[in-house]
């Protein structure tokens, strides 16, 4: 069966569907009554109220209230979860041995539990950011102008990861920030830091901020820093043969 579910369980039959759900790696929901307690990197306390609680068949442990988009506590992939019954109550544990940290969860009334074994093996596409601009650039590198040659993305110094580090046609160094929606003052002021890491280089460096657009703040204090910006369209395309899936963009994105 895909999908198990129950309305206000016992004790009894919420350890029951929960184990179950656990031990065919389903993804489990409740929603309840309960108290949430982390010790970990900190120490924290959630007192009685009703949340939804998800744990998902790679371990991820997750408690959500009935605002905000964000858990109010969570635990990644590869947590262990085990479930037991303590003074009549349903207690949901999560632990990691590396960092050392356990998530526990008291129940004391349960409104719904269910557990679906489901099929996905797709990944998100994603367009439309930072890493399609990237891409595009170093497929047609006369988007940004003639003759420039990129040389490096994601390139490192002491104030971050340049996005893509690269010459123009007199062989200045050309650092180029992207941005993949209007740009404001803090980018020019990240692209400030990254010319400045080349501050004793011999040979000119140029700074270009690359961006679908620009607030007037950040246009002024580009052309104070003696500064460019290239006004570029991420691509929006899906189902090419480069899409950037959310996994690559989460672990190339640091702008």
């Amino acid at each position: 069966m895909k999908l198990v579910e129950e309305k206000n369980p016992d004790t009894q039959r919420v350890l029951e569907i929960i184990n179950e759900g656990l031990s065919k790696r389903a993804v489990i929901t409740i929603m309840a009554s309960c108290r949430v307690y982390y010790d970990g990197r900190a120490v924290s306390r959630l007192e009685l109220g009703d949340r939804i609680i998800l744990i998902k068949s790679d371990g991820s442990f997750i408690i959500h209230q009935d605002r905000n988009l964000e858990p109010v506590n969570w635990q990644p992939p590869k947590t262990k979860v085990t479930v037991d019954t303590y003074q009549g109550m349903v207690k949901i544990r999560g632990i990691r041995r590396s960092p050392s940290e356990s998530l526990e969860v008291e129940i004391l009334q349960t409104h719904l539990v269910s557990y679906f074994i489901g099929e996905d093996v797709e990944s998100l596409e994603l367009a439309g950011y930072e890493a399609n601009m990237g891409d595009l650039i170093f497929k047609d590198p006369e988007v940004i102008e003639k003759g420039f040659r990129p040389t490096s993305r994601e390139y490192h110094t002491p104030q971050g990861f340049i996005d893509i580090l690269g010459k123009d046609n007199q062989g200045n160094i050309t650092i180029l920030e992207l941005k993949s929606r209007k740009a404001g003052v803090n980018a020019v002021k990240q692209l400030r830091r990254y010319v400045d890491c080349f501050s004793d280089h011999k040979d000119a460096v140029r700074g270009v901020l690359v961006a679908p657009s620009i607030t007037d703040d950040a246009r002024e204090l580009l052309e104070e820093q003696k500064m460019e910006f290239k006004e570029l369209e991420p691509p929006r395309e899906l189902g090419t043969d480069k899409v950037v899936t959310l996994e690559k963009f989460f672990g190339r994105s640091s702008s």
